[in-house]
């Protein structure tokens, strides 16, 4: 990532050798897609993202919705805590296409890891609204946005 100016992440780096390695020694066949590639920020609190920002997607299409959630998950309210979790899904509208999911909160990390696989299959806001969350989760919130925010 460093030396070909792309996204310089540690596991892109690695497909990135090892699309190197099959262009030498294999069938030549190897590629890498650089979009929606999910990453995260280890802080506190978490923060994950796959796919365009919200600035990125007005750029780019020309009606776009946005789906936001901020809520304390249900974690924190048992046990008296007072984290609370932010989502956003950008859509396009013209398509239905999710473009991009973003997320602050506990365990960003790895529920965008899922949103990523999402994105790259190309699932719109519509595969999001048909799926059954898992209740009591952060997560579920992903499937539940209905009510676009803007």
């Amino acid at each position: 990532g460093d030396v070909i100016e792309r996204v310089q992440l540690t596991p892109v780096a690695i497909q990135e050798a090892m699309v190197l390695v099959d262009h030498l020694y294999g069938d030549n066949s190897a590629s890498i897609d650089y979009s929606n590639i999910p990453t995260a920020v280890f802080c506190q609190p978490e923060l994950g993202t796959v796919g365009l920002s919200e600035e990125q997607a007005r750029d780019q299409y020309e009606h776009i919705g946005i789906y936001v959630a901020d809520f304390k998950p249900m974690l924190q309210t048992l046990g008296g805590g007072t984290d609370r979790i932010t989502m956003k899904l950008v859509v396009d509208e013209a398509s239905d296409i999710v473009l991009g999911c973003h997320m602050v909160g506990e365990h960003a990390a790895e529920i965008i890891q899922g949103m990523g696989i999402a994105l790259k299959a190309g699932a719109t806001k519509a595969h999001f609204d048909a799926t059954v969350g898992i209740h009591p989760s952060a997560a579920e919130e992903f499937v539940t946005m209905r009510k676009k925010t803007r």
